[in-house]
């Protein structure tokens, strides 16, 4: 037997394999077509004879795209390219941050080391550019949060408000977005825990320290106290989780 007769044929491609690369055809052929948010996508004869596959394999791969959030289908009218959409990513961590409670919470953890390390690193730079008008407006979800605080109102929607206030100085949609994303994943988690009343109090109290900070331009300060913040609900997590 001749060596070239025992050469063993290349395994085929996967399925999955193949599905993903047709997936990063269309999303090429987007990008080469210059197509932009909220432009017409060739219909899916054009694709599958642009691309060489057949309608119903174009199909799936389009059905996927729409679940990333790159396109969008409007039965009757047609494909088109997606608005900025983070509602694949934030049901994706939520699942796995969720799913991980059930080994130690590990995953749920790093999207807390995660949205840490975004915050304390980019706080400095926001106090650069923080000016005394969303200063103001910062002092003011402040206070809202006081008084709901005093009513024994959840604080989670100005929380959240307090932070994207924080960092609006950086005019940076995607990480607004991002803050957003991280923060609709925690409270998904920490609706999951099911950990009980939270100390009202103390959570205001936290958010003035950093505002605080913030007002008075100490960056250092600030980055230390958005630390000391997250901290702490990494040990309310791991409480929770050890019981």
């Amino acid at each position: 037997m001749s060596p070239e007769s025992r050469v063993v044929p290349p395994p085929r491609l996967s399925a999955q394999i193949r599905s993903q690369a047709l997936q990063t055809q269309i999303m090429d052929l987007i990008l080469d077509e210059g197509l932009d948010v909220g432009d017409a996508l060739p219909t899916e004869s054009e694709l599958s004879a642009v691309l060489g596959v057949g309608r119903n394999t174009v199909r799936e791969s389009l059905k996927v795209l729409q679940a990333l959030g790159v396109i969008e289908i409007r039965h009757g009218f047609g494909m088109f390219v997606a608005p900025n959409n983070f509602t694949a990513l934030t049901d994706g961590l939520a699942f796995r941050g969720r799913l991980s409670l059930r080994h130690r919470g590990g995953e749920a953890m790093e999207l807390i080391d995660v949205r840490q390390a975004l915050e304390s690193g980019l706080i400095g730079s926001a106090i650069d550019l923080m000016t005394r008008e969303r200063l103001k407006d910062l002092r003011n979800t402040m206070e809202a949060m006081e008084a709901a605080a005093s009513a024994g109102s959840p604080l989670a929607e100005l929380d959240a408000e307090f932070h994207r206030r924080l960092y609006a100085p950086l005019d940076n949609d995607l990480l607004i977005n991002l803050m957003d994303v991280f923060w609709k994943v925690y409270r998904q988690i920490h609706d999951a825990l099911g950990s009980g009343p939270v100390d009202l109090g103390e959570q205001v109290s936290d958010h003035w320290a950093i505002f605080e900070a913030v007002a008075a331009g100490d960056k250092a300060l600030a980055s230390e106290r958005l630390q000391r913040h997250f901290d702490g609900i990494r040990q309310k997590l791991t409480d929770v989780l050890s019981r």
